[in-house]
């Protein structure tokens, strides 16, 4: 759902700057890598120390990167194969700087085990949910699933619940639960997607040999 209303509405929010960032001469790949270093920064040099709220400001600032690159190349018309291979490669990367962070905090001054294991889940889940797509795609499938929570839930219910709990350190009590419970849900719905998407990459490909070994039989009956 948010893919489909937030991605749109901030795509049109973003075009006039995507349109002055070409007019600077200003590549969508530029873009993309820059990007991915200020989320890459701010996960891991703010969350590990527990600064949440200001980690989730610097990160947020350069999050959006994500869809002014898009913007930008279609504006120029040059959506490619390297473009979208690029940004996939990096959202993995920033994915996994954001949830490595957090791991980081809870394995040391957080100290907490339980919450460290729980945010390398939501890490390696995240990467392994790409992955099932990506490569049920690959081999001819068309993957028909979203599932429950998908790239844009995760990093907007993390980093939501990570920049409202920074603000305990402003006085502001009990809020600091906000981050647990959202890891939670996060790994959670990682792992109910995970499934959604096995089942429907199996269903697919049984589907998809059925129809194959049909075919053939009717080459061979003729």
């Amino acid at each position: 759902m948010l893919n489909k209303y937030a991605r749109a509405f901030f795509t049109r929010v973003l075009t006039p700057f995507a349109a002055f960032l070409i007019r600077r001469g200003v590549s969508p790949d530029t873009v993309t890598l820059i990007g991915t270093a200020g989320v890459v920064a701010g996960a891991l040099v703010f969350y590990p120390m527990g600064e949440f709220f200001w980690g989730t400001v610097v990160i947020t600032l350069f999050v959006f990167s994500d869809l002014v690159d898009g913007n930008m190349a279609r504006q120029l018309g040059r959506s490619s194969r390297w473009g979208a291979f690029l940004d996939s490669t990096l959202d993995r990367v920033a994915d996994g700087a954001i949830f490595g962070g957090l791991a980081l905090w809870y394995a040391g001054s957080g100290d907490d085990n339980v919450l460290c294991a729980v945010s390398i889940f939501c890490l390696a889940s995240g990467q392994v949910v790409s992955y099932t797509k990506a490569r049920g795609e690959a081999i001819g499938l068309p993957v028909a699933v979203n599932g429950l929570v998908e790239r844009a839930e995760r990093l907007v219910v993390s980093l939501v619940a990570a920049g409202f709990a920074g603000l305990h350190k402003f006085g502001v009590p009990g809020i600091q639960y906000l981050l647990p419970i959202a890891l939670w849900l996060v790994a959670v719905g990682s792992l109910v997607t995970l499934v959604q998407r096995v089942v429907t990459v199996r269903r697919e490909a049984a589907e998809a040999d059925a129809a194959a070994q049909d075919s053939r039989g009717t080459e061979a009956a003729k």
